[in-house]
């Protein structure tokens, strides 16, 4: 089922389909949250208080917009919490990355190769501007379209290219520096 279709039968009444969106989105926004906020504890907490919100005082979301109604949603209460807790840290992605499974099929030599370009993406992705760093996020690890992306970072989609455009532009820059010159960003 669609995220629409999930959400509208929870309107209806059926408590699983809100579990059911709650199960599809729970991990991804509680990782996109710890990058900002650099503490799992409480961006676990936010991302109950996001769901908190879709699924008890139930907005009308437009067809088509709920992850992105969901991820702006997270954003809000995640500025919310920086600003009075964290004295505005910037958004990161450092252990978010480095936190992911081991392919159980991959050899040890395959393990070791992985593990340091995740360590030397994260290390260049740090040194890129933040808004660059998050677009890029949205786009690409949370897998957001454009139009989703632009909803929750405030802007227009041709913002959303350009931040892309230009991230991917400096983030090459970066891991030219590293000397990894055949990246396919």
């Amino acid at each position: 089922m669609t995220d629409d279709q999930l959400y509208h039968e929870y309107l209806a009444g059926n408590q699983t389909a809100g579990d059911e969106l709650m199960l599809r989105y729970g991990d991804a926004l509680t990782e996109y949250l710890d990058a900002f906020i650099h503490n799992t504890q409480d961006a676990e907490d936010l991302m109950l208080d996001c769901f908190t919100v879709i699924l008890v005082d139930k907005p009308r979301i437009a067809d088509g917009h709920f992850r992105a109604y969901l991820f702006k949603t997270a954003r809000n209460k995640a500025n919310r919490l920086w600003k009075i807790r964290l004295n505005r840290q910037e958004f990161s992605i450092d252990e978010t990355l480095e936190d992911t499974v081991p392919d159980q099929s991959a050899s040890p030599e395959e393990e070791v190769i992985k593990s340091e370009q995740s360590t030397v993406l994260n290390r260049c992705l740090n040194r890129i501007a933040p808004q660059y760093r998050e677009a890029l996020w949205l786009v690409y690890m949370t897998q957001l379209s454009y139009a989703g992306a632009a909803s929750v970072l405030g802007c227009t989609v041709k913002r959303v290219e350009n931040l892309l455009n230009n991230g991917k532009v400096r983030l090459r820059e970066e891991l030219k520096k590293e000397g990894i010159t055949h990246a396919d960003v």
